[in-house]
């Protein structure tokens, strides 16, 4: 007996098929999956956390010296900064009866959006923290527009609120740290000023440190080393106070919630590829790959029929005719098969497939396709898929005529398909509507569903265009 698999019929001199390939079961989420399982010393929201507990000393002595950088450059930043803007302040409200007084206003505000893009870049080369540009300023024509659109500014007034918390914190911090480190430094060396020969100075001392002997001069050594020791960690304290001041007002809430979005899109984006892979592989299998093992299996017991001794040309006939008929039947799921991957009818546009589409249902079907230019091919099959999926919930729900309109507006492609069915359509999870929702989510696309009792429901799919 044949192991599962095997191509039975096929003659022994073709070489043998490699293994199909099987997805492991359950593959689960791959963003989700864990190298090392968690101990109860290191599970979520322990002291013993590493994330919890993150280092604090720095980890290169290149990062020590950068945050150094950090603390050094950045210290009168926001000093001269809030100076400007309270001086450009000052002169705009009292020029505000004037035109010229809502000019230096804007002109302030687009002054403290370049000293936060100053320090944005700053921290992305000293503190190893990349923010993203935050996005332009929309513009429109006129000079109301304007003025609103630049007093407006989100970005502007965030950075104006980073340089005035900022300042009192640099300041202090500037002038902490290069005093701890300075006191560091000078108790450290001061055993070598007993190898130079001193006169007696009438100046004023910065720190008094004083020792009747050579060998006292050691515990001011070691008090030295300590603070040495100890002042890259407060160096990086410091640095670390910043990156999260700069992580809550430089970086623009909207670009971190994008980034958690997309992050939550392309999580689902994978899951789908993956179960697609398996109803591929599940396809092929249970359809295409059977017709055509039993088409060999006909084909070779024809052979045999042959190399008899007596042949029966109507049982070869009959086994010749079945296989044929499995041959057809194994293109047709094939093309099937290649109709939910790609749609052939997509490669000469929209309109031409949903009315191919239209015309295979089994009610009455209207498509509108009016459309100013082409949308991308990602777009289409988007659209495409959505309408079937639509057009077959109609189908279920005894819908006797279905319209499907697409068309572009303001730089937005919009589906909307309406059936006379019996409504109370809504989007639940795990349904159908929700399916799609799921697939115009990577698009940044939205589902409106409205479906009164008794119908008509009208479902309105939103896909921004490319500009």
């Amino acid at each position: 007996m044949s192991p599962p698999g095997d191509e039975v019929g096929l003659s022994p001199a073709q070489p043998h098929q490699p293994p199909r390939y099987r997805p492991p079961p359950n593959p689960g989420k791959l963003t989700h999956v864990t190298t090392h399982p968690q101990t109860p010393h290191h599970a979520p929201g322990h002291p013993l956390n590493p994330r919890i507990l993150r280092p604090l000393w720095p980890t290169t002595p290149r990062q020590a010296l950068s945050e150094t950088a950090w603390l050094a450059t950045t210290g009168l930043l926001p000093l001269i900064s809030v100076v400007l803007l309270l001086t450009g302040t000052a002169l705009g409200i009292a020029l505000t009866p004037l035109l010229l007084g809502l000019l230096i206003l804007t002109a302030v505000l687009r002054t403290a959006r370049l000293f936060g893009g100053l320090h944005r870049r700053l921290a992305g080369k000293l503190l190893s923290l990349p923010l993203p540009p935050p996005p332009g300023t929309d513009l429109k024509p006129g000079l109301w527009n304007w003025l609103s659109a630049r007093l407006g500014d989100r970005t502007a007034w965030r950075s104006v609120a980073y340089l005035l918390i900022r300042l009192p914190f640099a300041l202090v911090a500037m002038i902490g740290s290069g005093a701890l480190g300075f006191f560091g430094l000078a108790s450290f060396s001061y055993p070598l000023t007993w190898l130079v020969e001193t006169t007696p100075s009438h100046g004023l001392p910065v720190f008094n440190i004083q020792s009747d002997h050579w060998l006292g001069t050691f515990g001011w050594c070691a008090s030295g080393a300590v603070v040495l020791t100890v002042w890259p960690a407060v160096v990086h304290l410091l640095a670390e106070a910043d990156r999260l001041l700069l992580r809550t007002l430089v970086a623009d809430p909207g670009l971190r919630e994008r980034v958690r979005f997309l992050e939550e899109t392309r999580a689902t984006a994978l899951d789908e590829a993956a179960e697609q892979l398996r109803r591929i592989e599940r396809d092929l299998h249970d359809g295409a790959q059977a017709q055509l093992v039993a088409m060999a299996m006909k084909l070779g017991l024809a052979k045999e029929e042959l190399a008899a001794d007596t042949v029966d040309l109507g049982q070869i006939r009959t086994l010749v005719d079945a296989a044929h008929g499995n041959a057809k039947q194994a293109l047709t799921e094939l093309r099937d098969l290649a109709r939910g991957i790609h749609p052939a009818a997509l490669d000469k546009g929209l309109s031409l497939a949903l009315s191919t589409l239209a015309s295979s249902a089994d009610f009455s079907a209207t498509v509108s396709v009016e459309l100013s230019r082409r949308p991308p091919p990602s777009l289409e099959t988007i659209v495409y898929f959505a309408a079937a999926e639509l057009m077959t919930n109609a189908s279920k729900h005894g819908a006797g005529r279905c319209t499907v309109v697409v068309e572009d507006r303001e730089d937005v492609l919009q589906l909307t398909v309406i059936d006379h069915g019996q409504g109370g359509a809504a989007i639940v999870p795990g349904g159908g509507l929700a399916g799609i929702a799921e697939r115009l989510r990577p698009a940044d696309g939205e589902l409106s569903v409205s479906s009164p009792a008794g119908g008509p429901t009208v479902v309105t799919a939103t896909l921004p265009l490319p500009r």
